[in-house]
């Protein structure tokens, strides 16, 4: 059975560009519908936080307010439900070596950028990762952990072709001005190459071993792009 190492961020909250604090945690489909799709399709998933904290969901993605209708909120919940023993007593990720798992996948949520944007334990997983091929898949404000990466040449993923949350999509639908920094902006200050698409539509880029996705839009073609990386 191939291995899933889901990687989540351990922050409650964030601290914004004001230096104030704001909710956060992880964004329930971007957990609930990738790990929906990998066990079904048969795949072994973990979960691994900074310091094996138990991770928060963030509050605005389970409500009408973060754009979630009540219907889907009320799904979303009943699966954290089932799987909160899971989430509720994760690996502890300084501790996950490269050879355990057969992929990394790391979901959003703003909480990434507080606490796995300068993370030396996920950075040496995630290029070694790189570095022997293993599919490391990344969505939405996930990708702040790959700014992570960095080795004697740099940013381990300067040059490659990626997407992420959008600079739009934060102004539009995010934190805006409030926000530390703007993801898409970033990662090509360190020399990614961003392609995104229309705000909050679903939106995928493949460049060899690395999966990435836009926006919780694209929970499910991420997910589903790893599953057949994974088959391959």
């Amino acid at each position: 059975m191939k291995r899933i190492l889901m990687v989540i961020s351990a922050a409650a909250e964030l601290r914004l560009s004001t230096g104030a604090l704001h909710p956060t945690g992880y964004w329930a489909e971007e957990v609930v519908v990738p790990h929906g799709l990998f066990t079904d399709a048969g795949l072994s998933v973990a979960f691994a936080t900074p310091g094996g904290k138990a991770p928060t969901v963030d509050p605005l993605s389970l409500s009408e307010q973060g754009g979630v209708d009540p219907e889907t909120a009320a799904r979303h919940r009943a699966y954290l439900a089932g799987i909160a023993s899971s989430l509720e007593s994760p690996l502890v990720l300084e501790d996950v070596t490269p050879d355990q798992f057969d992929a990394l996948f790391l979901p959003g949520g703003h909480a990434p950028m507080e606490d796995l944007t300068d993370h030396p334990a996920l950075g040496a997983l995630l290029d070694g990762a790189n570095r022997n091929g293993v599919p490391v898949t990344a969505l939405c404000h996930g990708l702040a952990g790959l700014l992570s990466a960095r080795n004697s040449e740099g940013f381990a993923f300067a040059g490659r072709r990626i997407t992420s949350f959008s600079d739009l999509e934060e102004q539009q639908g995010g934190l805006g001005d409030l926000s530390p920094f703007f993801l898409e902006s970033r990662l090509r200050e360190n020399g990614a190459t961003v392609v995104t698409d229309e705000p909050w539509s679903s939106h995928l880029v493949i460049d060899g071993n690395l999966i990435t996705g836009q926006n919780p839009q694209s929970s499910a073609a991420t997910a589903n792009a790893l599953i057949d990386a994974l088959a391959a």
